[in-house]
């Protein structure tokens, strides 16, 4: 398989890069910083540099084609603005899906967030605000398109060791913590399990094997 990872170098993006090239898949990683490049390849891809707040839909299908699937993955991250939450975990993953279809590449996987369905409460943190309406705007975007999508909502990220186990359900999930290796996992899973496309699913640590858990979301 070859799947292009949008947001190559965040924590989830370097262990699903890790986990297809170690199963022989070609992965191509876009970052933005050209220093973020060596870690990507110790993960197994390869980098291209890219800025998905500037780049066009042409250059970006560019890199797109002949992919079997793209995973967008990234985010403003952590100290960025309300502003850069909406041209990157918004503005971004759109670009990525037109890219996609230019390309002709079907598969879409997107790496959303639990808690985007109610609207922030009032005194929420601006910028938390701004991440949770962008995510939502890119659901919906998203869900619009005649893409393969699969929309993967993890509860809280956490660094601890992958256990393999999860659970994975449609919504409404109640609150919990999953970690960024098992997050990882249920991608790689995901992108062998087509009956998954048109699905919206939660994520949560679990009791579950990851490859069970995915099949049984899958039509």
């Amino acid at each position: 398989m070859d799947v292009v990872i949008a947001g190559g170098h965040g924590k989830i993006a370097l262990q699903l890069a890790a986990l297809l090239a170690c199963r022989g898949d070609v992965v191509t990683s876009v970052v933005r910083n050209p220093d973020h490049r060596g870690d990507v390849e110790t993960a197994g891809a390869t980098p291209v540099v890219l800025d998905l707040e500037s780049v066009s839909v042409r250059e970006l299908a560019d890199h797109v084609a002949g992919a079997d699937a793209v995973v967008f993955a990234a985010g403003a991250g952590p100290g960025s603005t309300a502003e850069r939450k909406d041209t990157v975990d918004r503005a971004a993953a759109v670009l990525l899906a037109d890219a996609a279809e230019q390309a002709g590449v079907a598969r879409y996987l997107l790496v959303s967030s639990t808690g985007v369905d109610a609207p922030p409460a009032p005194g929420t943190d601006k910028v938390w605000a701004a991440y949770l309406r962008a995510k939502k705007a890119a659901e919906h975007a998203i869900r619009a398109t005649d893409l393969a999508w699969t929309i993967l909502r993890p509860g809280r990220l956490t660094d601890d060791p992958a256990v393999g186990k999860v659970l994975l359900a449609p919504p409404p999930v109640g609150l919990g913590t999953v970690t960024r290796g098992d997050t990882a996992a249920v991608l790689a899973a995901l992108l062998d399990t087509p009956g998954t496309a048109g699905k919206l699913l939660e994520l949560r640590e679990g009791d579950v094997e990851v490859l069970e858990a995915v099949t049984a979301m899958s039509s």
